[in-house]
């Protein structure tokens, strides 16, 4: 892996903009939280949550205010200074898509949040978003082929349909892996700062995506000072809509970085899919809600709540270096590893069964919620 030459040149503009939007983020989470418990926009305790007391949710407004503030700023500065140049191959629309799309999926989201959408809808409005983000020119048009060191380029109609259904599918495996304080914000923080540093190297060469990457990291690190167990506040749908949205989006922005953004988010990806295989098997709706999530089973094999998110953490790190270290066939090895392991781990019985009911335990200080 070697990085591009300018590297050096960019780390005060990359620092700068981690930093700032960590800062702000810190900032606004307290606002946020103030504004949502007035909304009534709280997650109240029952069987499938962990919270044992009431916690404000829509949070992910602080995430999204400060990375598109961040990013915008850094956008029109950077068109004045000329820092990074901007790509040949980045239009306006995709940069569009990218900031007006964001802000569409948290303000979306946080519907949900104050009305609590059935699924139906929710799904309606992850494919507008999909479809909007298409219409501005986000689009999967090729990937490298991992069998041969050539590529291989899809067709026009299979390329928008590909790209919708990845904008969908991401925004839902963060959405579903979203079930302990800090989690998805925390395993998104990790492929945010992945996609970043794969950007700055000489075969994807992107450092604008990089930096805008660095935004939306430092933006995820700034809201988990609150949202790490136990939370003060939870992302809500606004949140997990608009970190799946973004990531899926600047994965794509340029040469498609799928492969890596798919090794990185294997946990949440494939915890999906075999949740999906599960409901369908016991002749269940997909979206029918229930507790046999990853995090459910580690916690259910006797990790406490905290020892649950970090071994999640750990397993996405590791996921991440080797989507760093590895290229072509090696990657998809790797994730069809991770597929078989985290497979097991879903469908083997533990030693609670399928209870509905979570022990209160598992939520080890859940009522001793930080006020910010």
């Amino acid at each position: 892996m070697r990085f591009i030459s300018t590297v050096g040149d960019l780390l005060p503009q990359m620092l700068l903009a981690f930093v700032a939007a960590a800062l702000l983020a810190l900032a606004i989470t307290p606002f946020v939280r103030w504004l949502v418990v007035r909304g009534g926009m709280v997650d109240r305790p029952e069987a499938r949550r962990v919270n044992v007391v009431p916690i404000p949710r829509a949070g992910g407004l602080a995430v999204a205010a400060a990375f598109l503030l961040v990013a915008q700023v850094f956008l029109m500065l950077n068109e004045r200074e000329h820092w990074v140049p901007m790509p040949i191959f980045l239009s306006t629309g995709e940069l569009s898509a990218l900031l007006i799309g964001g802000a569409l999926a948290a303000g979306l989201g946080a519907l949900d949040d104050y009305f609590d959408l059935r699924a139906r809808w929710q799904l309606v409005i992850q494919i507008g978003l999909a479809a909007f983000a298409v219409w501005l020119g986000i689009e999967i048009e090729l990937i490298n082929n991992p069998f041969d060191p050539g590529i291989i380029r899809f067709e026009p109609v299979f390329a928008a349909a590909f790209t919708m259904f990845w904008i969908v599918g991401m925004m839902n495996s963060i959405n579903w892996i979203d079930g302990l304080d800090g989690l998805s914000s925390g395993i998104a923080l990790i492929a945010a700062l992945t996609l970043a540093v794969i950007s700055l190297t000489t075969q994807i060469s992107q450092p604008l995506v990089a930096i805008l990457c660095f935004a939306l990291a430092g933006s995820l690190l700034g809201f988990l000072r609150w949202n790490f167990h136990p939370a003060a506040i939870f992302a809500g749908t606004s949140g997990v809509q608009f970190i799946g949205f973004t990531i899926a989006v600047l994965s794509i922005l340029g040469s498609a970085k799928v492969a890596v953004a798919l090794l990185v988010l294997g946990v949440p990806i494939i915890d999906t899919f075999w949740i999906i295989v599960r409901r369908l098997w016991e002749r269940r709706s997909p979206f029918s809600p229930d507790r046999s999530h990853i995090h459910h089973r580690l916690l259910d094999l006797g990790l406490s709540h905290r020892q649950t998110v970090l071994l999640i953490y750990g397993i996405c790190i590791v996921l991440a270096l080797l989507a760093l270290l590895l290229s072509g066939i090696n990657q998809l090895y790797a994730f069809l590893g991770v597929f078989v392991v985290l497979g097991l781990v879903l469908f083997v019985p533990t030693r609670a069964g399928f209870r509905e009911e979570l022990e209160a335990e598992a939520y080890q200080n859940g009522a001793e919620s930080r006020s910010p």
